[in-house]
């Protein structure tokens, strides 16, 4: 049983990947609206109309609504991954369940929980036609569900030798951690919004360091795509303040995660980490950098969302093992005080 929990952990974690991966190429090649229905595509739950006659009911169907088969495919791709990946997710809650006598279930339960709110998040994005704080909140629903199988990982490896960690690295691990996540809304937002293309040049936008930005409509988050609050059009400054926004933290981003890996380097026991982390960073930055100058080609723009997932799962794992080495030490004198005390009796 433990064995089949540990291969399906690592299923559903590699499969987590994959589908942060297709959502990514789904939204950034325009399909969100593949299929204009959900969960199937046009009414079929398997395959998307091709022949003439299931084109001309679709087409009948869903009037306005002008099938078109190359994106309903990717659509009804991330779908199945997704559903696939669910179901895998289930039988892990499944199991844990059944052993909750021996261990605790919550972390299984919390990632069947979050899985079920994403599958509501993807109707919701089809329905409400792509409202960007929807298809925002769905990316960080994939990322949450790949941290939560990052953890559930973790928890089943066997932990090594807990070396000391001091309190200023444990801040530092929080806060890098924190950073990564901001920085994965703000990408999402940044998506969802198409304003990846918006400042053209690097480092610079639009040949200067402070564009002209309308902070204001950019960040009103009950909004529909590509309108502001009022329903007017929303104009490019406020697209480029989202841009810029996203540019700028990634400053941040550097600073502090560059930091910790840094610190971890120097870490006995942790180092291995800390390489892990310098490496997803440089790569993360590369690629935003590829993406600006080389006009967002698609596969570097999906490579760059799938780098904010590994840069999110190798900082969590870095933290996670810098907390289980505080815990580990903070033990240490209450499991060692009873033989002292009875060596002094």
């Amino acid at each position: 049983m433990i064995r089949t929990h540990r291969r399906l952990t690592a299923a559903a974690l590699a499969l987590a990947l994959v589908v942060v991966s297709l959502g990514a190429w789904v939204r950034l090649s325009d399909a969100g609206l593949g299929c204009p229905d959900w969960p199937g595509c046009y009414g079929h739950l398997v395959g998307v109309p091709d022949q003439a006659h299931e084109i001309a009911a679709a087409q009948a169907a869903f009037p306005g609504k002008p099938v078109e088969a190359p994106k309903a495919w990717k659509e009804m791709i991330h779908r199945y991954a997704a559903g696939a990946l669910g179901l895998v997710i289930a039988a892990l809650a499944v199991m844990a369940w059944r052993q909750r006598a021996h261990r605790s279930p919550w972390l299984e339960l919390g990632l069947l929980a979050v899985v079920s709110a994403q599958a509501l998040l993807g109707m919701l994005t089809v329905t409400r036609l792509l409202k960007p704080l929807i298809v925002t909140s769905h990316l960080l629903g994939g990322m949450t569900t790949l941290a939560l199988l990052v953890l559930l990982w973790r928890r089943q490896r066997p932990a090594g030798p807990a070396p000391a960690v001091s309190a200023p690295l444990r801040l530092l691990a929080g806060t890098a951690l924190a950073t990564v996540v901001v920085q994965i809304a703000l990408g999402g937002w940044v998506s969802s919004n198409y304003a990846a293309a918006i400042c053209a040049d690097f480092p610079t936008c639009q040949g200067s360091w402070w564009p002209t930005m309308d902070v204001h409509h950019a960040f009103t988050l009950d909004r529909e795509l590509g309108a502001t609050a009022s329903g007017a059009l929303l104009p490019a400054a406020a697209l480029t303040a989202i841009h810029w926004a996203h540019r700028l933290f990634a400053c941040v981003v550097l600073v502090v995660v560059g930091s910790f890996g840094i610190q971890l380097l120097g870490q006995r026991r942790l180092s291995g980490h800390g390489l892990v982390v310098l490496a997803a960073l440089a790569g993360q930055i590369s690629l935003g950098i590829a993406n600006v100058l080389l006009q967002l080609p698609l596969p570097l723009a999906v490579a760059h969302n799938t780098g904010a997932a590994l840069l999110l799962c190798a900082v969590l794992a870095a933290c996670a093992r810098v907390f289980q080495c505080s815990e580990a030490r903070g033990r240490i004198p209450a499991a060692g005080f009873p033989r002292r005390f009875e060596a002094v009796r």
